[in-house]
């Protein structure tokens, strides 16, 4: 037991040298990635003098008034429920419609249709939202968490079809022949045999979905109002005609940022295990 724990540590400070570079080019890539969210919170952390400073301040004594002023908002509360909700009910509408039009895309090789889809999502959310306002007002659903949710189901769908094909290409089909020989129906192989073995990409498509739903602006901005407004749309209100308050609006966004870091945080695991499996047709 000792000599093969010594031949590993030997074999980890051999391989150290060889790694050392690819680490030395990472490095500066994460910095650059990272700097302007750690500049947003040390900003949200700043008095209303400091954020404004100019030269800006690196040292400075940080205050929790920006973030107090955030969540003492009377409505924060239902924007967050608002952002969560309608994230979460696009996500499974993408999943329910998604993965069964990948599956059948997948197994009757319906390469056309494939096309459409990825050309969908190329559209512009503005393009889509000016013509969607006229359809919305025609049917009544501006300002409502249903419109909403379409929309957002529009951002999501073409994303989980296109990721999901390339899983249930690999789902090996003597699998499934045999269930169908044991009598198993088309849907019931499609639940209990395809949907269990790409588990990793629905994981990685719902987290990328709720991310797309959580983060959007334009269709909240266009088509919602006061009874659909989200988190992102919330943290404009700290800009006026001619004032903006920085502070607040730095906090307001960390405070909108967190709960998405956090969940790609819990699944890391099942993200990049998914986006890596999908890339390998």
């Amino acid at each position: 037991m000792t000599g093969s724990t010594n031949r590993g540590a030997t074999r980890r400070r051999r391989n150290l040298p060889s790694a050392l570079p690819y680490a030395m080019a990472v490095l500066p890539l994460l910095a650059f990635s990272a700097f302007p969210f750690v500049w947003m919170f040390l900003q949200s952390l700043k008095s209303k003098g400091d954020v404004i400073a100019y030269p800006p301040k690196w040292f400075f004594e940080p205050t929790l008034e920006n973030y107090r002023n955030v969540l003492l908002q009377a409505d924060f509360l239902s924007y967050f429920l608002n952002s969560t909700l309608i994230a979460m009910a696009a996500v499974a509408a993408s999943l329910v419609i998604g993965l069964m039009c990948a599956y059948s895309m997948a197994r009757y090789k319906q390469s056309g249709v494939g096309l459409l889809v990825l050309a969908a999502k190329m559209i512009p959310h503005m393009a889509l939202a000016l013509p969607l306002y006229a359809l919305f007002r025609q049917f009544h659903l501006l300002d409502t968490p249903l419109g909403i949710v379409l929309t957002h189901v529009s951002i999501a769908l073409p994303v989980t079809i296109w990721v999901m094909v390339s899983f249930f290409e690999d789902v090996p089909r003597d699998l499934e022949h045999a269930a169908m020989i044991d009598g198993a129906s088309q849907m019931r192989t499609f639940y209990q045999i395809a949907l269990p073995l790409v588990r990793p990409g629905i994981v990685a498509v719902a987290v990328l979905g709720f991310i797309d739903s959580w983060n959007n602006f334009v269709f909240v901005l266009i088509l919602g109002g006061r009874n659909t407004m989200t988190l992102p749309l919330a943290a404009y209100n700290f800009v006026g005609f001619e004032t903006v308050d920085w502070g607040g609006l730095y906090a307001a966004a960390t405070t909108t940022m967190l709960p998405v870091i956090v969940l790609a945080i819990l699944a890391q695991r099942f993200l990049a295990e998914g986006l890596s499996l999908g890339a390998l047709d």
